[in-house]
């Protein structure tokens, strides 16, 4: 008897946990500030997006996937949240964006995996009440202000915690749907993240991301 009842007062933790970490993730959807842009198409987890021109915080960081972002999103939160610098805080936005760097340009679909000595751009958007010149300058030397011209993007969201493997997979999912509504790809994916690490998998949103040439 006793320990059936541990059982259902275990059970209505849990399920307390769970509802709470539901909550607070609608709130941070609710919330967070994410770039607006128009949808040209969308086929079940797949959508073409017309995206406007974002200012963006980046810096790049070598290394494997994990490591890189890792590094680079607490270096540009140290900036957003005025740590290393004067100023007010940044609003905090949504995605954080991780993209391997190239050195030509690329009009093949990708499909090499990432190595652990690649260098990685990650980028923060920064609320649209902002310009460069009107952000704080950073006093970090490895982060700049930059803008991203307006772009079209084919992209497939899914849920879960974000390993290479997931994130493969998902990729080569969104490069077969390109293929067949015969949209090309420019340069390489950018994988887009969410939500902290606290979020449980099930709750969290990830993108795999493709620059594309024109809509079909």
């Amino acid at each position: 008897m006793r320990r059936a009842r541990t059982i259902v007062i275990l059970l209505a933790c849990a399920g307390t946990i769970a509802a709470a970490s539901y909550a607070g993730y609608i709130w941070y959807v609710a919330n967070v500030e994410q770039p607006k842009y128009r949808l040209i198409k969308r086929d079940a987890a797949f959508e073409l997006r017309d995206y406007p021109p974002l200012v963006v915080a980046e810096i790049t960081r070598a290394g494997d996937r994990r490591t890189a972002v890792g590094q680079g999103f607490r270096a540009l939160a140290a900036y957003i949240f005025a740590k290393q610098r004067p100023g007010e805080a940044i609003a905090m936005t949504a995605p954080v964006t991780q993209q391997r760097k190239e050195t030509i340009a690329m009009t093949a679909p990708v499909t090499q995996t990432p190595k652990a000595g690649d260098a990685w751009a990650i980028r923060f958007i920064m609320p649209s009440k902002y310009t460069i010149k009107t952000l704080p300058e950073p006093q970090n030397a490895d982060i700049r202000l930059v803008e991203i011209p307006a772009k079209l993007r084919a992209a497939i969201r899914f849920s879960g915690v974000a390993t290479d493997d997931l994130i493969a997979g998902k990729q080569a999912e969104l490069q077969a749907w390109m293929k067949a509504q015969g949209i090309q790809s420019i340069g390489p994916p950018a994988y887009a993240y969410y939500n902290d690490p606290f979020t449980p998998g099930f709750l969290r949103r990830n993108e795999v991301m493709f620059d594309v040439a024109k809509a079909p």
